[in-house]
């Protein structure tokens, strides 16, 4: 193995295990009876700071999840055509 895929396959997996903790940490969107219960007590800047940092989790997974395929795919076009 050359440097190059070395360095290659530890960016994968450290892009792999990002993405399982950012999705980890985003909010699901059933909420069930509890947030039925709760959710007419939230005020107007809770919820929008919830939304915001929300979508910066969504926007830094899509992020991620492009980083990790375009180096995927590097990788098994470097294992194919370079060797």
């Amino acid at each position: 193995m050359s440097a190059i895929e070395i360095i290659l396959g530890a960016l994968t997996f450290i892009t792999a295990v990002l993405i399982v903790v950012i999705v980890l940490l985003q909010e699901g969107h059933q909420k069930g009876l509890s947030g039925a219960i709760a959710g007419g007590a939230d005020t107007f800047f809770g919820k929008n700071k919830g939304r915001s940092i929300e979508s910066k989790l969504v926007k830094i997974t899509t992020a991620a999840a492009i980083v990790f395929f375009v180096l995927t795919l590097g990788g098994t076009l470097l294992l194919l055509f370079i060797r």
